[in-house]
């Protein structure tokens, strides 16, 4: 039961401080859709490290370092679109 408890903590938490980083985020930066995505690949980090840290088995590790690479790379390429369709906008 208790690490039941510490997995919802854990949860809640990890959820609250991805809602908190994406709503301080300038509606000029990114279109809804990309923050969208980048809120959930935030949270789906925050799992991953967490599952990869853990440490349980050689499998949980493996899949967790996979999530936080893949992530990774749907938050640095929805910034790099973001950042390209706000740069087709500026006057030249």
């Amino acid at each position: 039961m208790e690490v039941f408890v510490n997995a919802i903590t854990v949860f809640v938490l990890a959820m609250f401080i991805g809602f908190e980083v994406i709503t301080k985020v300038p509606p000029t930066l990114h279109t809804p859709l990309t923050s969208g995505a980048n809120a959930i690949s935030g949270i789906t980090i925050i799992g991953a490290l967490l599952s990869a840290g853990l440490q349980m088995t050689t499998l949980t590790t493996i899949l967790g370092f996979l999530a936080v690479v893949f992530a990774m790379i749907n938050v640095v390429g929805g910034f790099t679109v973001t950042h390209r369709m706000l740069s087709m906008f500026k006057r030249k």
